[in-house]
């Protein structure tokens, strides 16, 4: 399956969650089985031999790609929360949203020492949400190896505000 056949399960919500948001839907990505493993296995094979020691997952839709992604890698999920959800000591980072503002968590103890760390989340639209993970992976102790995507709309140019970290998309609009 192609990125553009991929691109074509993603559904458009027009005003969600708010007016002149146009928002990118994988449910019916992750709702046909064929495709979500194909997306697995693309980052997969994309990762197998990058001596990646840990994926963190960014809440809560980098999960579902984080999880099956280090299971295949072999490797553990950390997992990037909302504010009041890890039971144990964090390290925080508030950040801008393109339509407000959210705060980031991860354990402080989430990585080995020299964890080579590979970032997932569903999309890349202004940065800002990877740019906090980043900062709270360093924190941790952890090296960000590359930053991965499903979705990247390119348009918001979220990628500049990431440079110079290595950054993947499969899917581009």
């Amino acid at each position: 399956m192609s990125s553009r056949e991929l691109a074509d399960l993603v559904r458009n919500i027009p005003d969600f969650p708010l007016p002149g948001i146009n928002f990118k839907d994988i449910t019916t990505l992750i709702g046909n089985g064929p495709a979500f493993q194909q997306v697995i296995t693309l980052l997969t094979d994309r990762y197998r031999d990058r001596g990646i020691t840990a994926v963190a997952g960014i809440e809560s839709r980098g999960f579902i790609f984080g999880a099956p992604l280090a299971l295949n890698l072999g490797v553990g999920l950390v997992p990037v929360r909302k504010p009041g959800k890890l039971p144990a000591d964090t390290y925080q980072v508030e950040y801008a949203l393109e339509y407000g503002t959210n705060k980031l968590e991860i354990h402080r103890d989430a990585f080995e020492p020299g964890a080579q760390v590979l970032v997932i989340d569903d999309l890349l639209a202004t940065g800002g949400t990877i740019v906090a993970a980043k900062q709270l992976i360093e924190q941790a102790g952890g090296t960000v190896v590359e930053l991965a995507f499903v979705i990247e709309l390119t348009f918001l140019n979220g990628r500049e505000k990431l440079a110079p970290c290595p950054i993947f998309s499969l899917i581009q609009y």
